[in-house]
């Protein structure tokens, strides 16, 4: 997000922090927010009549009231109440942070209970499990697969053996992509727990599972390098030989040897 996108974001995280107190439903709240998500990627007009910067904030608060009210709960009006009197860039971004406070709703729910670890973990796992399985893959990516059946594949998968935060955000990841592939997606959510947890999430991929104290080293390393917290995940891949890649969001460090041979092939070919 960009220019006045930014700051309404920013205003959109406040009004969510004033109504994630005791005596509100979090759970409620967070299915409140991922509905009206839903009614707005379903309606250019209602985006745009919500994010036009033209109409005045009282109207646009108002329009929130008519439509949402006696629908959702109070805390979910609040929040959109404030998210629509904001001036956005695109409509689109106001969409996007509607998404984005209904996810760190559910992880503000796993923090309280003591669980955004697990969470962060288990959303990398089934991550790697969707990735490495081919054909599940496909059905849970594919937008000819109805989202309910999506949705019920990974309950399937999940239900008792995840944290129900995860469930949720699984389920909400196969069955409204939002024109993303589902691990972008997922990526999304993870960096929204890691942010959360105000530490960086390091992705290591090596050819044989690293021992407690390299990945103790490492941690040591990144976190010195970056003057963050590093929460190491790790995959094991044997195609990469040797050596190991690290990414942290979008910066890859990489020193396979899979990728010293493909640069020494491209030096020898000219490709």
């Amino acid at each position: 997000m960009q220019g006045s996108s930014r700051v309404a974001a920013a205003k959109g995280r406040e009004a969510l922090d004033e109504v994630l107190v005791p005596g509100t439903d979090w759970d409620v709240l967070a299915e409140d927010l991922f509905g009206i998500l839903g009614a707005l990627d379903g309606s250019a007009t209602l985006r745009r009549a919500l994010a036009d910067p033209s109409r005045d904030a009282a109207a646009k608060r108002d329009l929130v009231g008519r439509l949402f009210g006696g629908k959702v709960g109070d805390a979910a009006t609040s929040v959109i109440s404030a998210l629509a009197a904001q001036r956005w860039s695109t409509d689109r971004d106001l969409s996007d942070s509607v998404e984005t406070l209904a996810v760190q709703t559910v992880l503000a729910g796993a923090e309280r209970d003591g669980r955004i670890d697990e969470v962060e973990d288990e959303l990398f796992r089934f991550d790697r499990t969707v990735s490495g399985a081919p054909e599940l893959r496909d059905v849970l990516s594919t937008r000819n697969t109805d989202a309910t059946g999506k949705a019920e594949i990974v309950t399937r998968l999940l239900d008792g053996k995840a944290a129900p935060e995860t469930v949720r955000l699984a389920r909400q990841a196969v069955s409204t992509p939002r024109g993303r592939r589902l691990d972008r997606t997922l990526e999304t959510y993870l960096a929204l727990a890691a942010a959360r947890r105000d530490q960086l999430t390091a992705v290591v991929t090596s050819a044989a599972e690293l021992t407690e104290q390299q990945r103790a080293r490492l941690v040591t390393a990144l976190e010195g390098v970056y003057g963050k917290s590093v929460n190491l995940q790790s995959v094991t891949d044997r195609h990469v030989m040797g050596g190991i890649r690290v990414q942290i969001g979008d910066e890859v460090v990489d020193g396979t040897i899979l990728r010293r041979l493909d640069e020494a092939r491209r030096h020898l070919t000219g490709g």
